[in-house]
């Protein structure tokens, strides 16, 4: 009879380890995928910078919207870099203390992680909820920053990177918040 319970609870814990791997890979997945559509963005950056100075130099024919370009594709490649970063652990911060404490108590720095993480996970759906209407008023208004008869861009594009982005972040904190085991994170 005393080992009814935790043979009964096997099943449920291995049911929710398959589902947090499973939702655990397609979030690398997607996430890995926006950082190579950053990473390919940088590139192309690259390109249009080193043109625009080609052409400025050798024929005194600028690239318009050169600027603009380059102010559009930074917000983009940040958001779009930003949760794997997060994913991978790579995040710039300070965890000296959780590292000391995980040494004298694993347990206190497990859970104090998760708290963390809880946290993050907060910001980045409030962000997210914030997000959704500033894409949907651009998405309706169809705004456009740059100069008129030079170069013009719609915001929706980046309004719509941001809201994905912070949603995908909050997803990523919520899996490392829930996570089965210590060392397993999405």
């Amino acid at each position: 009879m005393t080992g009814a319970p935790d043979q009964g609870g096997a099943p449920v814990a291995k049911g929710y380890r398959r589902l947090h791997g499973a939702l655990s890979t397609l979030v690398r997945g997607t996430a890995l995928g926006a950082n190579a559509t950053g990473t390919l963005m940088v590139l192309a950056l690259v390109v249009v910078v080193n043109y625009d100075m080609l052409a400025r130099t050798l024929a005194s024919r600028p690239l318009h919207g050169t600027i603009e370009l380059v102010q559009f594709a930074m917000v983009l490649i940040v958001f779009l870099q930003l949760p794997d970063v997060i994913r991978a652990g790579r995040l710039t911060r300070s965890d000296g203390f959780l590292g000391m404490l995980a040494i004298r108590a694993p347990r206190a720095a497990s859970l104090l992680q998760r708290l963390i993480d809880l946290l993050s996970f907060a910001i980045m759906a409030l962000l997210a909820i914030a997000s959704f209407p500033l894409f949907i008023e651009m998405w309706h208004s169809q705004d456009y920053f740059g100069i008129p008869g030079v170069f013009t861009a719609p915001w929706w594009p980046i309004k719509l990177t941001v809201l994905a982005s912070t949603a995908l972040c909050a997803i990523i904190f919520a899996l490392k918040t829930l996570r089965p085991g210590p060392e397993q994170e999405p």
